[in-house]
């Protein structure tokens, strides 16, 4: 524990001081001797999609730019002048361990640690160069490698050939390529990172798998890294032996991994990896070609068309890659080959059966999850290729959301004599790995209740009562809201000017009686707040988490009877305005900044004007417009605390779209889509960038692309908000949805909800601190619903439902733990319930008729609030817009 939190500490004072901290590390880079040679001499090439420039000495990548713009570089070439360093990777370079046969040790061979001249080789009218890499390897390596840059067919090909020199068999044991693209964001501004710079997401999917390289703007051509021969993507390993500083600025590197056995047998030997590693017998005098080949799509979303023109397999799952157990989901594959055979990891995890063809001829399959975990499907055609598909099996969504509010409102209930900090009660931070409530942290907010790392666990514990209410968890979190939220994280300073503190757990030892804080917690770094810090109210990032719990609790108040009894639903309606209203008066300068959850303030502006709280309605807009107004002056309106950030752009692209700022609703919405990709994978599907918030609120702290923190359930909003808007274009939909069930994937099987989940090859697991998860829960709790649509070939899907046909009837019992929302694309009919449950819909595509069935009434449920988006008239009385329907024993069937 102390060793974890003196690095905790550490790298919090990095990365407070992190423009000081990172403009060292690049003087002390500059300050190397140049070994790269790009003082002599560039060689420029010609393709029909790319302009390549490499360095004539090296012949390592130091341009590559799209022929329609000369403009733009996919590559880092503009600090090619600092990073011409040994140990610096550059697109070209390539790392391999090898060993003799039957011997122990391997050993590691780069061709970017000791900078030498290549000797360049013969070209031709397909080769445009070619250069013998040993000058710049060490002597004893056993094998020959020549590098290509190849012209073929008009597609720019990068090939090695590895020739084994040696008498004796060799066993490659890791053979990687390094993806330098440019994705350092250091010293720019958000218009030049938005201009300049890519970010890059992987499909670890063996011959299928691909890289995928995208502005941060979401426009021009995406980039594809495709494998041309023996370059199946096995493992995406991070290059963290570069010297290029990661910070929240430079994420890192990572290397496509062909061939990974030597890395699993030693520091990756914890970790169950994405695929079977595996190594390469090369006999003597026996030589062996891998190449990849850089294509361009046209955009983001013709990604999956251009793998199919480039003959790729394309596997598509409906409704993503995350399988609840009571949902049988759909698997299309297209490829040119027939299936082979189909093998799963573990053993009976999933079961897989034909389903036929679409019109088109796709091969489609019903996917069902059986053991809880991550599971493995292989997919091997007949000619040889393999694909690998990797799920996450989760229980139903209702006992996933079940189990989460259990856990939260017991294992992390505290309710122990808190004098001091006066956190009790409380949903307090846990660690998991020890099965202990986290009471001290070295980041005074961890413990604190507050900001994202504090105040996850009570947000989250709040938000599940809004789609699965519990009386018992109820009754706690009123406690928790009338004496710990409201009156010590929150107050009031009077005339209504509500604050929100940083932090309730401060570090003053001098102040406080000795032994009030452990002496295994290093509590040096700038993260352990004194108390004027920690009361400090004006982060403005701390307001929407308690805005969102008074809304709740409005909401819960309002159309349900006796679930709540400690206030009346207009006390917490008022909470929610005036904590609203305090964020912008109260911390006004971070206000000016999209915010994590900032579309409650939608909702809440919505729930003001349906209770014709007018003055209070035309308050809150204004201030909002004013906000609204401000993004819309920006080009890329996406600021932050951080240099860059994804989770403003859920606040900016609503209040964008309810004030008709189409333009800036559009470039929000683009630059989510650039960093948040659909591919087969479901730790990558609807995974939304963010890789420093394992610092700020994890347990491994570290700089790392995180799988499912909470920007994807977040930036899921705003992608479906669009998809109801342009219902005939699935992209949106198999985007959004991958990211709201990506937002409760990494649950336990316990109900416990960690930070997220570590992409590192080294662990590949859960986070064991539940940190800022709750913000991501926010999410999910917002936003889960059914979707409905009909796609010209794959016919009929359902996303959050089981969908049958019988005749002209497409029918749809829900599975999703809210069972409160359902879109039908084909009507552009979004039904939503302030109270009740769907049990079931039915859409007749001949009379184009519409039956919901809900669910029998409750103790607390008596009545369902219905709200259409049409104007639809039922034979019921209507409260607040939403028709009042008063529930029977049993289920009660209504015909639209």
């Amino acid at each position: 524990m102390k060793n974890i939190n003196f690095r905790i500490g550490l790298l919090l004072f990095v990365i407070g001081t992190t423009n000081i901290q990172a403009q060292d590390y690049w003087t002390r880079i500059e300050k190397k001797e140049p070994t790269l040679g790009i003082a002599e001499i560039y060689q420029k090439y010609n393709t029909p999609s790319f302009q390549l420039k490499l360095v004539k000495a090296s012949q390592t990548v130091a341009g590559l730019r799209p022929v329609k713009n000369l403009n733009f570089d996919f590559t880092p070439g503009d600090r090619l002048e600092i990073r011409d360093k040994d140990g610096l990777y550059h697109l070209g370079d390539i790392n391999l361990r090898i060993r003799e046969v039957n011997t122990s040790d391997w050993k590691s061979y780069s061709t970017a640690a000791k900078r030498r001249a290549i000797t360049a080789l013969p070209t031709s009218d397909k080769i445009l160069a070619a250069a013998d890499l040993a000058n710049t390897l060490p002597g004893d390596i056993p094998v020959i490698i020549k590098r290509y840059y190849e012209n073929d067919g008009g597609q720019l090909v990068l090939r090695f050939e590895i020739t084994n020199k040696s008498d004796k068999n060799i066993e490659i044991g890791a053979l990687g390529i390094p993806m330098v693209f440019n994705n350092i964001l250091e010293g720019k501004s958000l218009n030049e990172t938005h201009a300049q710079n890519v970010f890059f997401d992987p499909y670890i999917g063996m011959g299928a798998g691909y890289l995928e390289v995208k502005r941060l703007s979401g426009e021009g051509p995406a980039l594809l890294v495709l494998p041309k021969e023996n370059m199946n993507f096995e493992a995406y390993r991070p290059l963290n032996d570069d010297p290029t500083p990661r910070s929240i600025v430079f994420e890192g590197f990572h290397e496509w991994m062909v061939y990974s056995k030597a890395y699993a047998e030693n520091e990756w030997k914890d970790a169950k990896q994405w695929n079977v590693p595996t190594s390469l017998i090369l006999k003597p005098k026996e030589s062996k070609n891998f190449s990849l080949k850089l294509v361009l799509s046209e955009g983001i979303e013709a990604i999956q068309n251009t793998l199919v023109t480039e003959n790729l397999p394309v596997a598509t799952s409906v409704p993503g890659y995350v399988l609840p157990q009571d949902v049988k989901s759909q698997l299309f594959l297209n490829y040119k080959s027939e299936v082979s055979f189909f093998e799963v990891e573990p053993k009976g995890a999933i079961e897989i059966k034909e389903n036929g063809r679409t019109p088109k001829g796709l091969k489609k399959y019903i996917v069902s999850g059986v053991k809880w975990g991550r599971a493995r499907l292989t997919v091997t055609y007949k000619d040889g290729m393999k694909q690998t598909v990797n799920y996450k099996v989760i229980k139903p969504e209702t006992e996933v959301i079940k189990d989460f509010g259990h856990f939260l409102t017991n294992e992390q209930w505290f309710d122990q004599p808190d004098p001091i900090f006066k956190r009790n009660p409380s949903v307090i931070s846990y660690d998991y790995e020890t099965k202990k409530q986290l009471t001290q942290d070295s980041r005074a907010w961890v413990a604190g209740l507050s900001d994202e790392g504090g105040a996850g666990g009570w947000l989250a514990a709040i938000m599940k009562q809004l789609i699965q209410p519990d009386k018992e968890e109820i009754k706690k979190l009123e406690k928790f809201v009338n004496t710990t939220l409201w009156g010590n994280i929150q107050y009031n300073e009077g005339k209504n000017k509500y604050g929100v503190k940083k932090s309730v757990f401060y570090y003053e030892p001098d102040s406080l009686p000795k032994g009030t804080y452990s002496k295994d917690i290093d509590y040096s770094s700038w993260a352990a707040w004194k108390v004027k810090e920690a009361n400090d109210p004006g982060r403005s990032y701390n307001y929407p988490h308690a805005a969102a719990a008074y809304w709740t609790m409005y909401r819960l108040a309002r159309y349900n009877k006796g679930l709540v009894d400690s206030n009346t639903w207009d006390w917490y309606l008022k909470q929610a305005y005036y904590t609203s209203i305090a964020m912008v008066e109260q911390a006004p300068y971070y206000a000016q900044f999209g915010q994590m959850e900032g579309s409650v303030f939608l909702f809440l502006l919505d729930d003001l004007k349906t209770e014709k709280f007018t003055d209070m309605a035309l308050n809150l807009e204004a201030k909002m417009k004013d906000r609204a107004n401000h993004w819309r002056a920006l080009e890329y309106p996406f600021g932050s605390e951080m240099p860059w950030d994804s989770t403003g752009q859920e606040e900016v692209y609503m209040w964008s779209d309810y004030f008709g700022y189409d333009e800036k609703a559009e470039v929000t919405l683009n630059a989510i889509l650039a960093y948040m990709p659909t591919m087969p994978h479901w730790a990558y599907n609807g995974n939304a960038r963010r890789y420093w918030d394992f610092l700020y609120g994890g347990k491994l702290a570290r700089v790392e692309r995180q799988i499912h923190h909470y920007g994807s359930s977040l930036n899921a909003i705003p992608v479906l908000k669009q998809y109801r808007k342009k219902s005939d274009d699935l992209y949106l939909l198999k985007v959004g949805y991958g990211g709201l069930l990506g937002g409760i994937s990494n649950i336990t099987e316990d109900g416990f909800g960690p930070a997220a989940f570590h992409s590192y090859p080294t662990e590949l697991r859960m986070d064991y601190l539940s940190g800022d998860y709750g913000s991501g829960f926010y999410g999910y709790a917002v936003n889960t619903a059914t979707y409905i649509t009909k796609e010209d070939d794959l016919g009929w899907l359902a996303f959050g439902g089981n969908l049958t046909t019988k005749g002209d009837v497409v029918e749809i019992q829900l599975t999703t733990a809210a069972k409160s929302k359902v879109f039908i694309s084909q009507k552009q009919l979004w039904l939503t319930l302030d109270a009740g449950t769907f049990e079931k819909v039915s859409y007749n595509t001949k009379t184009d008729e519409v039956s919901i069935t809900l669910n029998p009434a409750n103790e607390f449920t008596p009545n369902a609030y219905l709200r259409i988006n049409k104007d639809i008239t039922l034979p019921y009385t209507k409260e607040r817009g939403a028709y009042e329907i008063p529930l029977q024993k049993k289920s009660l069937t209504i015909k639209l």
